[in-house]
């Protein structure tokens, strides 16, 4: 996939961090010339411009950058640079500056965003364009698993997950509301030349649900006498 183009630069950490969770390709760019001269062959996928944020010479130098950013799309808009298509990032008090001039993108979303709501709007535009491939993805609720890149999120914060940790808790965020005993998820998640017992199982949980917090600890709920269950089923 081409990448996403992104302005301005330096990118913002939360939305640098947002994408490569996601695992979408971007590239930074400062001005109109910078982001001509990175110019994929085929053009930029799409493009995310930022306009709570704008860049002097030592970095970010907080909020006011919407003249900046609707110039910028003024640009993709007029020919300057090949995009697809663009997503503006804003603020709630910048609202009603947008309602004039809604043919310089095609989408905004607030700032600071939900990591889901930002992902989905992600996906729902620049995929429309038939130019941005699937991405492997494993959501619900307030976690995020990235399957390619093997990143987890639960409610926008990186998850530090060991491999089995990681294997588990895909296993079973991908059936949601399904009851598996202790041998099945030894068999499925650890393989069936796995020797050790049923305890592993229990002692991955646990650390599981302490790391995803007191909060969502729940996900992973105890079935007695039978073994875990993540969330809800999506038939109920």
């Amino acid at each position: 996939m081409e990448p996403l183009l992104v302005f301005p630069e330096p990118v913002a950490p939360e939305l640098a961090q947002a994408l490569d969770i996601g695992g979408w390709p971007w590239k930074g760019a400062a001005d109109i010339d910078a982001a001509r001269r990175d110019e994929p062959a085929d053009g930029w996928v799409g493009a995310i411009v930022m306009a709570t944020h704008t860049v002097g010479m030592g970095g970010p130098v907080g909020p006011a950058g919407l003249d900046g950013a609707l110039r910028f799309c003024r640009a993709i808009r007029n020919g300057d640079i090949n995009v697809d298509s663009v997503l503006l990032l804003v603020n709630g008090g910048q609202l009603s500056e947008l309602d004039p001039r809604e043919d310089l993108f095609d989408d905004f979303c607030l700032h600071p965003f939900q990591p889901i709501e930002f992902e989905t709007r992600l996906k729902h535009l620049f995929r429309r364009s038939g130019r941005a491939e699937d991405i492997d993805l494993i959501e619900y609720g307030p976690l995020a698993m990235n399957l390619e890149t093997y990143q987890a999120v639960i409610d926008g914060k990186p998850l530090d997950l060991t491999y089995m940790e990681y294997e588990l808790l895909k296993f079973l965020a991908a059936h949601p509301g399904k009851v598996f005993t202790r041998e099945t998820l030894l068999n499925r998640v650890w393989g069936y030349d796995y020797y050790g017992g049923a305890r592993t199982v229990d002692v991955h949980v646990r650390r599981l649900r302490a790391k995803l917090g007191e909060e969502h600890a729940g996900l992973i709920q105890t079935i007695r006498s039978v073994g875990y269950s993540f969330g809800r089923s999506r038939w109920v």
